[in-house]
């Protein structure tokens, strides 16, 4: 096996919050999380709503500081990195959101949007601005002679595609996907999922992927980490964890995976289909 890419240590955040009379409590909302990415792969991080997977996601793109715990990427610590050692962090580390029109500037034309990173980094574009957003549109399936609209030009699917292309500007080794196809209906959840796949089949890199719905994590993830009430309770290849689930948590939410029809399912495996 080899090195993981990220490794994600005892990772906790903690929150206080004080009642009416000004009383201190403190709330932990992920509890000594660890993990490994290796380069390729795709970690899925399930759960339900208030598990800890997103304040997790956020940590681990180092937009929120954790309260303990320590993350490290390519062997070097990046727990507690500032200033240009941040900065190479968050070139490596791409975060696609899960609304594509509230994380994309309404402003800003499309060009602008998949240039900013680039930007942030100081890097200049290979042959320009516009052929270099052009491209990125292309990689992802959009009109590139599209690149001089606006965000809200764009149907739901097409604009996170947009959010894609922007992750990838700066050919980052980890892209985290947080809920990034939940708002979507099922159709195009479909379609992102299979660019999701080829991306990485082309480009080599590693996704982190939040989701709250095993079916769509089936489709895509090597390894999936279930969170429940801030911990992971149990983790391993995705064959392993939906075929025989250890925990009883990770056994409820596989039951939650609607089906057509059920009984259809099961005569079907059982070969008994008339």
């Amino acid at each position: 096996m080899s090195e993981p890419l990220l490794s994600a240590s005892e990772l906790t955040k903690r929150f206080v919050t004080r009642g009416p009379l000004g009383r201190r409590s403190e709330f932990t909302a992920v509890d000594r999380v660890s993990f490994d990415v290796r380069l390729g792969e795709t970690l899925a991080v399930v759960g339900e709503s208030g598990s800890g997977k997103s304040t997790t996601a956020r940590m681990v793109a180092r937009l929120m500081e954790p309260s303990a715990g320590t993350l490290t990427f390519e062997g070097e610590d990046v727990t507690t990195a500032k200033g240009p050692a941040l900065a190479r962090y968050r070139a490596n580390v791409q975060v696609v959101f899960q609304d594509p029109y509230s994380s994309l500037n309404p402003r800003h034309t499309v060009e602008r949007i998949l240039m900013a990173p680039l930007v942030y980094q100081g890097i200049p574009p290979t042959g320009g601005k516009r052929a270099h957003a052009r491209e990125l549109m292309e990689r992802v399936g959009l009109d590139p002679d599209h690149s001089q609209r606006y965000p809200a030009q764009f149907s739901g699917g097409q604009a996170q595609r947009i959010g894609i292309a922007r992750a990838l500007a700066v050919n980052p080794k980890l892209v985290i996907c947080d809920e990034a196809v939940s708002a979507l209906d099922v159709s195009v959840q479909a379609q992102v999922i299979e660019l999701l796949r080829r991306l990485q089949a082309e480009s080599g890199f590693s996704y982190v992927f939040i989701a709250h719905d095993l079916a769509v994590v089936r489709q895509i993830a090597h390894r999936v980490a279930v969170m429940s009430e801030g911990r992971i309770v149990e983790q391993g290849p995705v064959a392993q964890v939906f075929g025989d689930p250890q925990d009883p948590y990770t056994r409820t939410l596989l039951a939650a995976i609607p089906r057509i029809n059920p009984e259809w399912d099961r005569r079907r495996r059982e070969g008994s289909l008339r």
